[in-house]
């Protein structure tokens, strides 16, 4: 299948696909089919509550809600031989991150469910910041389309306190009742990903509780399964933009920013599904770009394990006041600090998709490089020009951009592509993951957020946020 002339846009060397989601409708709900019969057991292995993995019947509110999903491609400046190319993921202009498509499979998710049932839904998602102004949006989108009611569906979202400056404001935090209805709660921490076990305690302890007492369901999100589901549509508009053989390639190396790598998991389900229907994809090779603060699924590509102290030792260069190491390429040459957090959005440790992503770079080649700070700013003047040929302009002081995702990918791909580590294929998909600097939006303000020191007040918090809409 190939885009219409009515499902995509041509301008210069880019393409873009419309409202992706709805293009590709049919063979999502396929792809949800065979997820909901692969499911597993919610937080600590509680059964949780989680909707059918169905969307609601096609119509015009959908495809009004899905209207956000658009996907782009396009060619960028070769490097080194190599053929560069972005898959643009981020063009809800209320988010500027890839984490839309998922959420708005999420969230279309509760709204079957609420419309088939009557039951009222209540999401609960940690969050470093972008998967909880996606899923905020969604949540807004589905009750601005009509789709349900602002009292059937809401959303709670615990994010550290390093985050709170990416947060975007939105009608969820700007009306007096929608805010009550969609708490936004700040955790002051040591460790960012100290939220997830925050938000698994609230779930295990106290979401069979609210059901009971409130008549609503908690759905606890954060499961690789709920962001698969989207990330899919990443391969089917491969095959549609980038068909096998516009450049004799029979491999591709899918550049990808990650934390975890749900995104790149999702391309690979998506490949077999394509794969096995019969149409062709170039072979797919995964190479990770991290950064120093939580540079973990390179450190177990490299050495089997995440353990921190297979990190090359840095030596300090009072000359150039920079820390440095030559030992291993695929980390940082430089950095003005070896235990710098590039971007808080990036704050995984240990992640468990390791397991999954390590055997596939196995298999197929691939690879991973961690960038530091002083590396990106070296290369940003450079990043910056290479991406205004996909009309992206990152703005040109690079202390107003808030999210690194694709600065860090693209200053990764070209390091990696001059220490020889990309892998032998000429040709390159940068997966745009996320980019927004402070012109793009206004922070939640403090006066808009709630704090929770522990799974006890956070409680506190949600309940406020279901007894508001129960009461109704």
């Amino acid at each position: 299948m190939t885009p219409t002339l009515s499902a995509s846009a041509q301008t210069s060397t880019t393409t873009v696909l419309k409202n992706a989601l709805t293009h590709y409708d049919a063979e999502l709900r396929q792809a949800l089919t065979a997820l909901e019969h692969d499911r597993s057991d919610g937080p600590d292995g509680a059964p949780m509550f989680s909707p059918a993995f169905r969307l609601p019947d096609p119509g015009p509110a959908l495809e009004r809600f899905f209207a956000v999903s658009d996907i782009g491609v396009t060619d960028l400046p070769a490097y080194r031989g190599h053929r560069l190319r972005l898959l643009d993921l981020m063009r809800n202009p209320a988010t500027r991150t890839t984490k839309t498509l998922a959420s708005l499979v999420i969230v279309a998710r509760a709204v079957r469910h609420i419309t088939e049932t009557g039951e009222r839904v209540l999401i609960v998602t940690p969050s470093s910041a972008n998967k909880a102004t996606a899923l905020r949006d969604a949540v807004h989108r589905a009750v601005d389309c009509g789709l349900v009611t602002a009292d059937q569906l809401h959303i709670a979202s615990v994010v550290p306190a390093q985050s709170t400056a990416k947060l975007w404001t939105s009608p969820l935090s700007e009306d007096p009742a929608l805010r009550v209805r969609n708490p936004l709660v700040v955790h002051a921490c040591e460790e960012p990903a100290a939220v997830k076990e925050l938000a698994t305690a609230f779930a295990v302890t106290h979401a069979d509780r609210l059901w009971k007492q409130y008549g609503t369901r908690v759905w606890y999100t954060l499961g690789l399964d709920n962001y698969r589901a989207a990330d899919v549509l990443r391969a089917f508009a491969e095959r549609d933009l980038l068909p096998t053989g516009d450049d004799g390639s029979r491999s591709r190396t899918h550049v990808h920013s990650v934390s975890s790598a749900f995104g790149l998991l999702g391309h690979e389900l998506g490949h077999r599904r394509v794969t096995a229907g019969g149409s062709s994809l170039p072979q797919s090779r995964y190479f990770l770009v991290q950064h120093l603060g939580t540079p973990d699924m390179v450190l177990s590509l490299r050495h089997g394990t995440h353990d921190r102290t297979n990190l090359p030792a840095y030596r300090f260069d009072t000359a150039a006041g920079l820390y440095r190491q030559e030992e291993d390429p695929h980390f940082p040459a430089t950095t003005f600090d070896p235990e710098e957090q590039l971007d808080p959005t990036f704050y995984t440790r240990r992640p468990v998709t390791s397991a999954r992503m390590d055997p596939l770079i196995a298999a197929h080649g691939g690879g991973g490089v961690v960038v530091s700070l002083h590396e990106c700013l070296s290369r940003y003047a450079e990043a910056r020009a290479l991406l205004a040929a996909a009309g992206l302009a990152l703005p040109a002081d690079p202390r107003r951009l808030r999210e690194w995702s694709l600065v860090m990918a693209v200053t990764g791909t070209l390091n990696a592509a001059d220490r020889g580590l990309l892998p032998d294929s000429d040709d390159l998909l940068i997966h745009g993951s996320g980019s927004y600097g402070d012109q793009d939006y206004r922070p939640v303000p403090e006066a808009h957020r709630r704090t929770a020191a522990d799974a006890t007040e956070l409680a506190g918090h949600i309940e406020d946020a279901v007894r508001a809409t129960a009461a109704r």
